[in-house]
């Protein structure tokens, strides 16, 4: 049986607006395990993001609790969930962001140096450099190592900054509407990436998403509507 990588349960996540609180997440129970590619479902403005930034330490739910691999993670301190993060979590968002004044190697190595400078990881940095070259070479991206992101199409840099996600070897990889900047090739690219990443290396994927044309890529879709998660539909 597939291990469990993350569990939330009883999320409940609102933000003062002046006098008014407003529900985003209204007690969602969510788990994914791994090797699983689990889409979220839903329209703009459903809690989708609000879940992701939960879910990867990035925010912390009124209610409820985030466990990661058993542990529960989402009431640890800014320090311990930075930790977790660095360590456990790899992140995609809708725009690659990568650092402009890097090269697409010292990006994609970026996580592994800061894991190296606090003391989180084993590896020399030249063990670092080697991972992010054999996965830029993965992804058919390494002729591209000293090119600065200015100089690579839309579809190059969010395929390196997919790259830098998976450097840390993560167990879970957190994916905000990742291709909403791309054309279709290049989002369909992506996608293959994603589900590459989960099927072969166990890799957990959630990715939240307005598309559902995305969703047949994905191994489990759960659609979200108005801060509740409705039944998961396998694809």
């Amino acid at each position: 049986m597939p291990e469990l990588i993350l569990a939330a349960k009883n999320l409940r996540k609102s933000y003062d607006l002046g006098e008014a609180a407003v529900p985003v997440l209204k007690g969602l129970d969510f788990s994914v395990s791994a090797g699983e590619f689990v889409a979220v479902l839903g329209p703009s403005g459903c809690g989708k993001s609000t879940l992701l930034n939960i879910l990867g330490l990035m925010d912390a739910p009124n209610e409820g609790e985030v466990l990661f691999r058993g542990s529960p993670v989402s009431s640890m301190d800014e320090s311990a969930r930075a930790r977790v993060r660095n360590e456990g979590l790899g992140f995609l968002f809708q725009f690659d962001s990568l650092l402009p004044e890097f090269t697409i190697l010292e990006n994609v190595v970026m996580p592994a140096r800061i894991a190296i400078a606090c003391g989180r990881s084993r590896e020399t940095l030249t063990q670092a450099q080697e991972q992010a070259l054999s996965l830029l070479r993965e992804l058919g991206l390494e002729r591209l190592r000293d090119r600065f992101p200015v100089q690579t199409s839309g579809g190059e840099r969010q395929r390196a900054a997919l790259c830098r996600a998976l450097i840390n070897r993560p167990a879970l990889i957190l994916a905000d509407e990742p291709t909403g900047n791309l054309d279709r090739k290049n989002g369909e690219k992506v996608f293959d990436d994603l589900k590459a990443l989960a099927s072969q290396n166990g890799t957990a994927v959630v990715m939240a998403t307005h598309n559902e044309a995305a969703c047949r890529w994905a191994s489990r879709t759960v659609h979200m509507s108005d801060g509740i998660l409705g039944s998961g539909l396998d694809f």
